[in-house]
């Protein structure tokens, strides 16, 4: 609360958004479904109250996709965020960040205050996480594909069955499509930021594999959960209020973010070990 306040009485700001979150992959919210409720929640509703006080002129809070209801029919659409409960393994985190948007809403009906709620779709890009233990599905991907050919391994371990879908939106344009909201947008309406574009995940495994030059097995650990069994959404409400349209193509996203882990890697090992990869 002390680190809140203090940015706000130093820096005064006009604007904030609210990008913080404890996140991680379906392993790290099944491992701590506890932390990551009680974190999301308590960062975003402290930050929203101080931000009442303050006085912010407005605020933009980043939810989450993993909010929507398990069973939510595709593309996901704004209108369908209370029909049900979240898939089981995130729903701690979902929770947390759903409850985000009524504080938005109860706050500028209450005060007036001018805080605006985005819902993205599953983020990807360079500079992500790529710790396996916290990582989301793509950097996860992209690491166990490039050690085992590293090491020569000639099988890696993917969770559940392959059959989910998932849809990606790539870093830049959700970076092009929060500041168009803090621009255009001040409605009280959650708003979905992303693409309706299913990808299942077995079909994500071939591309990473094949962009990371990976020829060996995949073998489904089918003990592990899948999550939500799908995942698009429902982006007309952002394209009419805003004007956001995701620019990226999905491959070309992909292979960015690979040459960047790739090289990444290869300036650590170079630095390591004063050899070349």
């Amino acid at each position: 609360m002390k680190a809140i306040k203090h940015l706000y009485q130093d820096s005064r700001p006009d604007i904030v958004i609210h990008l913080a979150a404890r996140v991680g992959g379906i392993g790290a919210n099944r491992a701590n479904p506890g932390k990551f409720f009680y974190d999301n929640a308590m960062m975003g509703i402290q930050l929203i109250e101080q931000g009442r006080i303050f006085g912010l002129k407005k605020l933009i809070v980043l939810g989450t996709v993993c909010a929507y209801p398990k069973f939510a029919p595709v593309p996901f659409s704004e209108e369908n965020l209370w029909d049900g409960y979240p898939e089981e393994t995130n729903a701690p985190y979902g929770v947390a960040k759903k409850a985000l948007l009524v504080q938005c809403q109860a706050y500028r009906r209450q005060y007036g205050m001018n805080a605006i709620y985005i819902l993205p779709v599953n983020l990807y890009g360079p500079r992500d996480n790529f710790d396996l233990e916290t990582s989301h599905v793509i950097p996860a991907l992209i690491r166990k594909c490039i050690e085992a050919r590293g090491t020569g391994a000639r099988e890696i371990v993917c969770w559940g069955d392959g059959s989910p879908t998932r849809a990606f939106l790539y870093v830049a344009d959700a970076a092009e499509g929060v500041v168009l909201a803090a621009e255009r947008y001040d409605g009280g309406d959650p708003v979905n930021l992303g693409t309706a574009e299913e990808v299942s995940i077995r079909d994500l495994v071939e591309t990473i594999a094949r962009l990371c030059r990976y020829d060996g097995k995949v073998l489904w650990d089918t003990s592990q959960p899948n999550g939500q069994p799908r995942r698009g959404l429902d982006t007309s409400r952002a394209e009419r209020c805003f004007g956001f349209r995701a620019k990226t193509p999905f491959a070309d996203g992909l292979a960015a973010t690979v040459k960047w882990y790739q090289d990444s890697a290869c300036s650590g090992y170079r630095s390591r070990s004063g050899g070349s990869c």
